[in-house]
């Protein structure tokens, strides 16, 4: 990374403060006259000035990362574990906007769970394959490794730059040999269980260029499958037992689709003889796979277009418009009968199937085509009289009913291995060839006498070949490596070819959460007994656009992980945390669409217009630099500082909503103001307990004993709420405001409170803490304030540590003995006029609430003959408020 003298400028303070930690180009300039710090001279400054919140996140930045270093080494076994994973993020060089709310997300979470004392892992590392760096490399005639380790070390520095307390020393990179050599392990694995295969498919499925939109040549390529359509009805049925993620749960049953039907394997014949082909045709109802009249293809499946010994057969008998009756045979490996096959005139099935079982006794149009071509089957249905269907002619099935037969039938071909699995027929297996260089080379070698052969698991990692340059054009660019391709087969030593197609990239990231738990094992990916300790993911967070394809790959190789005996446990996620984008405000000329810069706009009038003329339209979109509206995080941290940043992405919207990102919004303003407060209410603290007095609780009169009783009721509410939202519904906007009301309530505190109450020291001491893993800096130094107060009441104030390593705070027991009644106070147009008597458990329940005042004397006398326009029941105390027409 090239970073300017002028950044490097900025910091001379830390140039020599790494200890193994890189250094923050976002820590600040402190000049010879800057302010100074308590935790660095013992002199507390009155009031949080910019120049104060740059000198405590330059002091404590460093600290805190060394801290959570230390506390990763020295973890005791006997803890409770949390393990958050935030998604790894590909290194395109750069960090942006939504990395930092990912990891400040994945960051807070992780400081709140190790104050509650849990064992947290909280790992980083890079998703380094795939196109973008493979691009790169071509336009720029650099090595797409060099390419990536020189983006993976920028992104580095600019993650530790925001105080982001990661473990580091568990970082994984994919494109490297020591993680990919386990990654082709896994396949190895797949392979091994028959669930990776080849067959012809088309290149690019979708017609078009993924970038351009161009249309791109469709080519029929031998490619590589995972089969993951046996695991679909175990994916599908795990759903039911994971909490609720944000709507993603449906995407994926909606991704997988109803399992009402399965796969049954076909052996091709021609006039009698086997070709070698196998062919596996989808059946909507397996319980009648005995009644099959005949095999359907579509007129654009593979046997038809591509290198299939049955292709010209199929084509010589393919009539278009119409059935076509071949003179290909399908023998069914489960029935061990065979039937005819048929090239479809239809242009589609049934979602995006290409091979179906006809069976006229369940199926009317299977019945048309069978009658229509004077096909023969057999009648496998029937009815009795209370109207039950049973099988007939299934060999040892017959009898059965049809709900029966159908859990027989698809057991038996499972334990057989041709077919039987249920699944969907909008569900496909996944596709991993890639005809590119920069991905994990698939470890196979292709032989003329022995076929498809798995590279020995003491030969891995197959690791990429040094290529001079990368075309990116005609086949994988592997094929150039002829030194590399030309090998032996490992069964029978003869001449070989590798494999040169390489997998796609959702595979290595199908399984990087296991890596994390064992990075650095030598021997197998993972120790089951790590995996199982650290396992499931407590909270995974990340984009929601990432919520379909990743998620269930990811939840198929932990299926597959589990049934290899390589773990114990299926699903590999306990909680998702979908979060929205943080969109950027762009300007477009009105009917062409171009991306306007702000300077190239005059805002003087009413509406923007365009300086070179024109309209222009206004619109939130996700940030990016072609459209002028991106932010540099750098540039952000270095305006407002990282706490700030940190609060305001916290605070402006809950995780999956979006953030219309707009300095002048009420949330950035009002997380500025929070920090001043926070910072001001130890500065009264502290001046008050320099009055002279001994604190002595026993000199507070009547009504400041109920004033500090007041406060002990909002601290222990302000607890169970932010400790709630933490732990259950990630709602952080709704704990920061939880928090600013305890900071209002403390706020309005006297003096003689201040001076004598320990109430308001073990309030302001758990607001503090409770602040510490959202805005970890300027919470150090406050608790470091805090601890130092003159005459501390409060024990809570003397324990050793700084804010972080401090135990998050609990509810006081008595807090939580509940009363069965609680007495409301009753306010009219904001005056006082009664009290009355609810359950608890109606409290608050507004719509209650009125209902009991209105039938209480109170309320009989006050408000039966008066028009009331709203009433506000207050969250924090016992009190309703009419607001009513004078």
């Amino acid at each position: 990374m090239r970073v300017s003298v002028r950044r490097l400028a900025l910091y001379p303070l830390f140039a020599a403060q790494r200890s193994g930690a890189l250094q923050s180009p976002f820590l600040h300039q402190i000049s010879p006259r800057s302010r100074t710090l308590f935790s660095e001279t013992g002199v507390w400054e009155k009031d949080y000035r910019t120049e104060t919140r740059r000198k405590v996140e330059g002091w404590w930045h460093p600290r805190i990362m060394a801290q959570w270093r230390k506390d990763a080494v020295e973890e005791s076994p006997h803890k409770k574990k949390f393990y958050v994973l935030s998604m790894f993020p590909y290194p395109s060089g750069r960090l942006h906007m939504g990395h930092v709310r990912v990891y400040t997300i994945s960051d807070t979470i992780g400081h709140f769970q190790k104050m509650r004392g849990h064992q947290v892992l909280n790992p980083m590392g890079w998703d380094a394959f795939g196109l973008p760096a493979e691009n790169a490399a071509i336009e720029r005639g650099l090595d797409p490794e060099d390419w990536t380790k020189s983006n993976i070390q920028s992104m580095r520095e600019q993650l530790d730059t925001l105080g982001l307390c990661f473990n580091w020393d568990r970082e994984v990179t994919t494109c490297l040999p020591d993680y990919y050599r386990w990654t082709q392990y896994l396949f190895i694995k797949l392979f091994e269980a028959g669930l990776a295969y080849q067959k012809e498919a088309v290149v690019d499925e979708n017609g078009h260029s993924w970038r351009s939109g161009a249309l791109v040549e469709q080519k029929l390529l031998t490619q590589w499958f995972i089969k993951t359509t046996n695991y679909a009805k175990p994916l599908l049925d795990a759903l039911q037992d994971l909490p609720e993620w944000y709507g993603v749960k449906a995407m994926q049953a909606n991704w997988i689709g109803e399992c009402t039907g399965c796969y049954f394997d076909f052996k091709l014949k021609v006039n009698g003889k086997e070709t070698g082909e196998t062919l596996s045709a989808y059946s909507s109802s397996p319980e009648t796979v005995y009644g099959a009249a005949y095999l359907a293809i579509l007129p654009s499946h593979r046997l038809l277009h591509g290198s299939s010994s049955v292709r010209s057969a199929l084509q010589e008998a393919f009539q278009p418009g119409r059935d076509s009756l071949t003179d290909i045979t399908a023998h069914n490996l489960f029935t061990g009968r065979e039937v005819p096959l048929v090239i479809s005139h239809k242009e589609t099935f049934d979602d995006y199937l290409d091979t179906v079982v006809g069976v006229p006794d369940c199926n009317e149009e299977d019945l048309s085509v069978a009658r229509a071509l004077n096909l023969s089957w057999a009648s496998v249905l029937k009815t009795r009289e209370d109207g039950t269907q049973t099988l007939i002619n299934s060999e040892e099935f017959s009898g059965l009913t049809r709900d029966q037969a159908f859990n027989s039938i698809t057991q038996k071909a499972k334990e057989q291995k041709v077919g039987g699995y249920l699944t969907s027929s909008k569900l496909r297996d996944w596709l991993i060839s890639r005809q590119r260089y920069w991905g994990t080379p698939i470890p196979v070698v292709h032989c003329g006498s022995c076929g498809p052969v798995a590279v020995p698991e003491e030969e891995l990692p197959v690791t990429l070949p040094k290529l001079p340059s990368i075309t990116g054009k005609g086949a994988s660019p592997l094929e150039a490596a002829h030194d590399w391709v030309n090998c032996k087969c490992p069964r029978c030593k003869g001449p070989a070819r590798r494999e040169t197609d390489t997998m796609d990239t959702f595979v290595d990231s199908a399984w990087y959460y296991f890596r994390y738990t064992d990075p650095h094992n030598a021997y197998r990916p993972f120790e089951r007994h790590l995996a199982d300790h650290w396992l499931p993911v407590d909270v995974y967070i990340g984009g929601k656009e990432h919520a379909v394809m990743h998620l269930y790959y990811a939840r198929f190789l932990c299926h597959f992980c589990k049934d290899q005996g390589l773990v114990g446990h299926r699903e590999p996620f306990r909680k998702l945390l979908v979060q929205g984008l943080i969109k950027g405000q762009t300007f477009k000329l009105a009917g062409s669409g171009q991306y306007l810069k702000r300077e190239e706009i005059n805002f003087t009038d009413k509406e923007p217009v365009a300086l070179s003329g024109g309209r222009v339209e206004v619109t939130w979109e996700k940030m990016s630099k072609s459209k002028h509206n991106g932010l540099d995080p750098q540039d952000v941290v270095q305006q407002y500082g990282v706490d700030t940043v940190r609060l305001y992405i916290l605070y402006a919207a809950p995780p999956e909503q979006d953030i219309l990102w707009n300095a002048k919004t009420d949330a950035l303003a009002g997380v500025l103001r929070w920090q001043s407060r926070l910072w001001q209410l130890v500065t009264k603290l502290r001046a008050a307990r320099q009055l002279g007095d001994v604190p002595n609780p026993r000199l507070l009169k009547k009504k400041e004993l109920a004033e500090a009783k007041k406060i002990w009721e909002n601290k222990n509410y302000a607890i169970q709420e932010v400790t709630t939202h933490f732990t259950e519904d990630f709602l952080f906007n709704a704990a920061i405001s939880r928090l600013m009301g305890l900071t209002n309530t403390l706020s309005s505190a006297t003096v003689r409170l201040l001076q004598h109450s320990v109430e308001f020291e073990e309030a302001l001491a758990a607001l503090v803490m409770m602040t510490a893993p959202m805005a970890p800096h300027l919470a150090s130094e406050l608790w470091a304030g805090l601890c130092q107060v003159k005459h501390p009441l409060s024990p809570i104030l003397q324990h050793e540590g700084d804010v972080l390593q401090q135990s998050w705070p609990t509810v006081d027991p008595e807090y939580l003995e509940v009363p069965d009644f609680v007495e409301l106070s009753v306010l009219i147009n904001n005056k006082s006029c009664g009290m009355v008597t609810v359950p608890v458990q109606v409290s608050k329940d507004t719509s209650r609430v009125q209902q009991l005042v209105l039938e209480s004397p109170v309320g009989q006398k006050f408000l039966r003959e008066r028009s009331i326009k709203r009433a506000i029941l207050s969250p924090r105390t016992a009190l309703i408020n009419f607001l009513v027409d004078e």
